[in-house]
């Protein structure tokens, strides 16, 4: 029995997400759970199973102590194509459903909502398997304890394992005690971080190795990691554009702008929609998982309009209009706030749903809407067995610049654009007319403040109004609906609904996005904010030992373990956002505490992060602030707001914006006002340099490099 169990997880697969909601609108509902009580799209389309399905909260955990019985933890989410593949073969089979509801306590949880709940049970399926994905089944004794788990399993299989666990936990509870006692102890050991003693100490000479050592999985040909699925990973392209120009490393800048422009040019960028979507099947980033998530388009958005800053490349401006566009029209809602998700697959005209079908095409289709202009067309996306995806469809992708196109086929460059986007309006009105991806419409905080900061992004750079404007709309959605009147943030919102105790990662983003508005905008109001939060994860997340911040607050009361969160993944690591906030509201404050503690932290990681530079791309960030001048760019009097875009036209990672048209106690703008003029004053640790009048004059007193 034992050894089966073993086998079991030995076999485990991973298999990543690609995306759909399986809510059959037509289910007569013969059956209902208590998730219907749930605003989760993706717990509620798991309210119809004959699954006894409950959400995670306190009383289902006491439910399942006063029966005795062992939960059955099954987590997954909207955009999780495998998650509903398992609904469909297992949860929604009566069969396996009676298996699950006589033996188990079933707790259904959105892994968005709970990212608190889903890192413990990730932790303990990695170490029991060595890898882990969506969906995560999980059993855990009664009080939370994992003793067993794995990502997808078929139904044969499934119903062996559940039968097998519930034999061993009726016959043998002591080994099932014993699995949970063990596994325990190595959840509680991976990612203890420990107070560094040592002397912090941050070299330029010491990155430079990291750098090396990253360099060996950096694909130089087609951008991103070598082999595939490739990842967009943005912030680690934030920080090597950072280190490419700051360094005058032009093989590494190229590396940056190779990946950015093939990612661009790929599959995985909706060429006729704009936005991005999971991630690239291939090594070359042209058939993608067709899903589209909130969180990776935000941190696009952001990593282009710097590197449009950066280098004046043109196509990184279209990518961040054409993606910003594609979130407004359909992430976005009328109070200012941003949704999730838009699934992987579609309905096809017989009802089954079908992965990509909305975003591919036949050649008869395109020949029909497009009529002389297709072999043109065909040639610019593609469509030829390169970009086949299956059943004779096509799927849209470049593989040359405009101007390289345009010169082999003789066409001026305002000829070839004005194709182009006549090309992508009739397509995009062509397919407004299928069934569309299902929406995932609860809208997370972290999500929204990574989008939030897209726009104060793209607005800084392109002094578009229209960016300031939705910035300021989703920052006051966040300030009037998420944050609480006695302190602290709410995770979720959907229907009217704020609920769920905000994370580390929601503070987190929050805080960085309100810094980055501050530095736009000039409004101390939302620099206040971000130091009101501070402060509020100072009183309910801080960690006195280790001087890092658990990723839950002391009012989650009911998890087995509170975790540390350090990794950089495709959002970074809540601590490495709030090390950099606190850095900088260290400088804005003259706070010894924030500064010092941003320090600590970033030295207890610092041999990890300059080991495995690919997993804390954010820390590294914060590590070059310590490498050379960091400036304070202080601009005062009645003309500031204007003059600061002056600076804003300027790639400058080595700094912050503080400013004010009237005389602020701010300790950056102390005594530096003066009525009738405005003058910029760049400082380094609150030591000036001569003030000056003109943006040029500023300049020439920053050195950019390390």
């Amino acid at each position: 029995m034992y050894r089966f169990i073993i086998l079991l997880i030995i076999s485990t697969i991973f298999f990543s997400c690609k995306g759909q909601i399986n809510d059959d609108m037509t289910n007569k509902h013969k059956y209902t759970n208590d998730l219907i009580h749930e605003t989760s799209p993706y717990l509620l389309q798991h309210a119809h199973n004959p699954v006894d399905w409950h959400a995670w909260n306190k009383e289902t955990l006491a439910l399942a102590k006063k029966e005795n019985k062992m939960l059955l933890i099954s987590i997954g989410y909207a955009a999780c194509h495998w998650c509903h593949v398992m609904e469909h073969e297992s949860f929604e089979d009566s069969t396996v459903a009676a298996i699950m509801n006589k033996n188990f306590i079933n707790v259904k949880v959105d892994r968005e909502e709970r990212p608190d709940v889903d890192q413990i049970y990730m932790n303990a399926v990695q170490l029991l398997t060595g890898s882990g994905g969506w969906p995560l089944n999980c059993i855990a004794l009664p009080d939370g304890r994992p003793v067993w788990g794995g990502t997808y399993f078929p139904k044969e299989n499934w119903i062996k394992a559940l039968d097998q666990l519930s034999v061993l936990y009726q016959k043998d509870p002591a080994k099932i005690e014993e699995y949970a006692t063990n596994l325990m102890k190595g959840i509680e050991q991976t990612g203890l971080i420990t107070l560094n003693q040592n002397e912090a100490v941050f070299s330029k000479d010491d990155l430079d190795l990291s750098i090396d050592k990253w360099q060996v999985n950096m694909d130089f040909k087609n951008g991103g990691s070598k082999g595939a699925p490739k990842f967009p990973l943005p912030g680690n392209f934030q920080f090597l554009l950072r280190y490419a120009k700051q360094s005058n490393n032009t093989e590494i800048l190229e590396y940056v702008n190779t990946t950015l422009t093939k990612m661009a040019y790929g599959g995985i960028f909706d060429q006729i929609g704009g936005g991005f979507a999971r991630y690239s099947v291939d090594p070359h980033w042209h058939i993608p998982h067709f899903e589209k998530m909130l969180y990776d388009n935000a941190q696009l958005v952001s990593l282009y309009a710097n590197a449009y800053l950066a280098t004046n490349n043109p196509l990184y401006k279209q990518v961040v209009y054409e993606t910003t566009q594609f979130v407004e029209r359909e992430l976005y809602n009328d109070i200012g706030a941003f949704y999730s998700s838009l699934d992987a697959d579609s309905e096809t005209e017989d009802g089954k749903l079908e992965e990509g079908i909305y975003y591919i095409w036949t050649k008869d289709e395109l020949k029909k809407v497009l009529g002389s202009d297709y072999n043109l067309f065909s040639d610019y996306y593609n469509v030829n067995i390169s970009g086949k995806w299956e059943k004779n469809t096509y799927h849209l992708f470049r593989s040359k610049s405009d101007e390289e196109f345009a010169s082999e086929y003789k066409l001026s460059k305002d000829e070839l654009s004005g194709m182009v986007s006549r090309w992508k309006e009739i397509l995009l009105e062509k397919r407004e007319q299928r069934n569309k991806p299902r929406l995932d419409d609860k809208t997370l905080t972290s999500w929204n403040a990574l989008m939030l900061k897209a726009y104060v992004n793209a607005y800084t750079v392109f002094n578009d109004e229209h960016f300031l404007k939705i910035a300021l709309k989703n920052a006051n959605f966040i300030s009037n609906k998420q944050m609480k009147k006695e302190g602290g943030l709410y995770r979720n919102y959907k229907n009217d609904k704020s609920n769920i105790e905000a994370y580390l990662e929601d503070y987190a983003t929050v805080i960085d996005a309100y810094i980055s508005l501050y530095e736009a905008t000039f409004d101390k109001n939302w620099l206040l904010t971000a130091k009101q939060l501070t402060d509020y994860c100072f009183d309910h997340f801080f960690d006195d030992q280790s001087k890092m911040f658990y990723f839950t607050s002391d009012k989650n009361s009911y998890l087995i373990i509170r975790k540390i969160e350090i990794d950089d993944n495709v959002i970074p690591s809540s601590n490495s956002i709030m090390a950099n906030n606190l850095f900088k509201l260290g400088h804005f404050y003259a706070n010894k505490n924030y500064s010092k503690t941003a320090k600590i932290m970033l030295n207890n990681v610092k041999e990890n992060a300059l080991e495995q530079g690919e997993g804390y791309s954010n820390w590294l960030s914060l590590y070059s602030n310590y490498l050379g001048e960091f400036y304070e760019i202080a601009i005062v009097g009645k003309d500031a707001v204007e003059k600061l875009q002056g600076i804003n036209q300027y790639y400058i990672p080595n700094k912050l914006l503080v400013g004010s048209t009237k005389e602020s106690d701010l300790p950056l703008l102390q005594y530096k006002y003066t009525e009738g003029s405005t003058t910029y004053f760049v400082c380094v640790d609150g030591a000036c340099k001569l003030p000056v009048s003109e943006t040029k004059e500023a300049l020439g007193q920053i050195n950019s490099s390390f």
